[in-house]
């Protein structure tokens, strides 16, 4: 993959993790439930491992293994706490200080703040399902995931940005936000995780 421009499968990615997401709604929901629960109470001090959790459930639940998934894998992310931790706590800190930073600029402050945003959360995109998956470190998943993701910069912010569409459409349809949002770009992102680094052995 280091010497290979990826590919981006905009369609199929985004059709196998919602269809990955559709035929496992009620597990997918209730565990990312509990995950935003945990998270909030902890004024996110579990984000990270909780959605390093909800990220092992759905790559269990694609890898379709023999075992499968239940909603109590959810804290195997503990597992990985401090890289996990470390992951959201670095890159959400980054986001918001440069978020800040731009919205002092008049006019043209908020629409760099959401550039800058959309640049971040694509560059990292695999970092955590590297953390959990692969067992890496905070920083070497980290920039192994940019180091993927730049060579082919576009058109994986494009698919991030397809993703969070999709997410909005589900806050209209449905009312609740990111308890039934969150888990369908989790799916769409391990689709795209799985096809482009592999299973590991």
């Amino acid at each position: 993959m280091e010497n290979q421009k990826p590919v981006v499968k905009f369609g199929e990615w985004i059709e196998a993790g919602f269809n990955l997401y559709k035929e496992n709604f009620v597990v997918l929901v209730l565990a990312n439930l509990i995950a935003v629960i945990l998270a909030s109470v902890t004024l996110g001090i579990l984000a990270g491992p909780m959605l390093g959790g909800l990220i092992l459930i759905v790559l269990g639940l694609l890898d379709k293994n023999e075992k499968k998934p239940e909603i109590g894998n959810l804290f195997d992310g503990f597992q990985y706490f401090l890289d996990a931790f470390l992951f959201v706590i670095v890159w959400g800190a980054i986001s918001v200080a440069l978020t800040l930073f731009l919205n002092l600029i008049p006019c043209a402050g908020q629409i760099l703040s959401l550039f800058v945003s959309i640049v971040i959360s694509t560059l990292v995109m695999f970092g955590l399902y590297l953390i959990v998956d692969r067992k890496m470190s905070f920083w070497p998943a980290s920039l192994a995931s940019i180091n993927l993701v730049k060579s082919n910069f576009f058109p994986f912010a494009g698919l991030m940005i397809v993703a969070g569409v999709l997410g909005y459409i589900g806050v209209i349809a449905c009312g609740i936000g990111i308890l039934v949002t969150l888990p369908l770009t989790v799916c769409i992102i391990a689709v795209a995780y799985r096809d482009l680094f592999g299973k590991t052995t």
